[in-house]
């Protein structure tokens, strides 16, 4: 029986392909690899979509957290704040920018920032807070608008979302990843930088430039972090298609929150006021069985995984902040129990029926 993947990327390139070998043909032509008519007509293109004035592609999600927090001025001596469950990412871009990482616990139902307990983490030294827009969801930055500090989103997994019709960086700024999995996913690290301020986004663009926006001016010490022109001609093609695969992941969501409906899971929660997109689909079993649950779902063909096994705090990257286990159990709890099922826009019902019994199966006998 054929294997299920956790995302489909040869299902999405079958629908591009034709569009991408002609826009590689012209860069190939035009010789015009880094910068140039594509990456520019990207930038427009995916600010549209998103509703900003201003997006600044970059070479990576990482660099587009970073950049991020060195246009708002986050440095040497700053603190930033941050949920103990994400991806390293969120946490390394803090440290890149000399910053000291402040985490903190997540709500147990949606696995999002708490508000209240990054409220009462702010100290004079806190610079920004960093909510993950995670699995496809938006984090409520509103509430955290109360700091009044920068807010830096980290909207790595929610292209297309939103929350009270707001989308990530209106009104402020936020990074964005193009790793290959993403709902828009470029064929190798790519990322962006988006917001509604001319200014930050120049500070972007300067940074990533080698610090100057003219040849062999140096303004600043920079960094060398440029969206690609091929990567941004795969881009620019699914970007067409992103509305339709988001409304795909959305029927996939409901259908598997229908087959679930009988099986003993926890299934995912979606906050007031967002519109998700289904970057990945999370439910929560046993802690003492997840992991055997989710070996017995790969030995049958199904690409389960897990997001993220363990917390940011119990990292050996990070033991130097002195977390014990403990310190965000919220957190804690959802690196054990959770695991993502196969969710992307070309998954038929059939697939989906196949691992909802694989699952079953696997929750009798383990």
């Amino acid at each position: 029986m054929s294997k299920i993947p956790l995302v489909d990327l040869q299902a999405a390139h079958a629908e591009v392909a034709d569009e991408v070998a002609v826009g590689f043909k012209r860069v190939l032509a035009d010789t015009a690899f880094i910068g140039g008519e594509e990456v520019a007509g990207f930038e427009r293109e995916y600010a549209a979509f998103t509703g900003v004035a201003h997006c600044v592609g970059v070479a990576n999600g990482t660099d587009a957290l970073e950049l991020a927090l060195r246009a708002v001025g986050v440095g040497p001596g700053d603190e930033a704040i941050l949920p103990a469950n994400t991806f390293i990412a969120t946490a390394e871009a803090v440290a890149r920018a000399g910053a000291r990482v402040v985490l903190v616990d997540c709500d147990p139902a949606t696995y999002l920032i708490d508000p209240a307990a990054a409220l009462a983490a702010v100290t004079p030294r806190t610079k920004a807070i960093l909510p993950v827009h995670l699995y496809g969801q938006h984090a409520p930055v509103e509430a955290l608008r109360a700091a009044g500090v920068s807010i830096v989103e980290d909207a790595a997994q929610c292209q297309g979302a939103t929350r009270n019709g707001a989308t990530a960086g209106e009104g402020g700024i936020a990074a964005t990843s193009f790793y290959p999995g993403k709902n828009l996913g470029a064929y190798g690290d790519a990322g962006a930088v988006v917001t509604d301020d001319e200014s930050l986004a120049t500070v972007v663009r300067t940074i990533a430039s080698h610090g100057g926006l003219t040849r062999y001016r140096h303004d600043v010490i920079g960094v060398n972090s440029r969206l690609d022109a091929l990567q941004a001609v795969v881009l620019r093609a699914k970007l067409a298609r992103l509305d339709t695969w988001n409304a795909a992941r959305r029927r996939a969501a409901a259908r598997y929150d229908s087959l679930l409906s009988t099986v003993d899971v926890v299934r995912p929660v979606t906050a007031e006021g967002n519109e998700h997109v289904w970057h990945l689909y999370v439910v929560r079993v046993p802690a003492q069985r997840r992991d055997a649950i989710v070996a017995a779902l790969n030995a049958s063909g199904i690409g389960a995984a897990i997001h993220y096994p363990v917390p940011v705090h119990l990292t050996p990257a990070f033991a130097g902040l002195g977390h014990r286990a403990g310190a965000f159990p919220h957190a804690e709890a959802a690196a054990a129990e959770i695991l993502s099922l196969p969710l992307y826009p070309q998954i038929t019902a059939g697939q989906q029926e196949r691992v909802v019994h694989a699952l079953a199966a696997a929750l009798a006998h383990n």
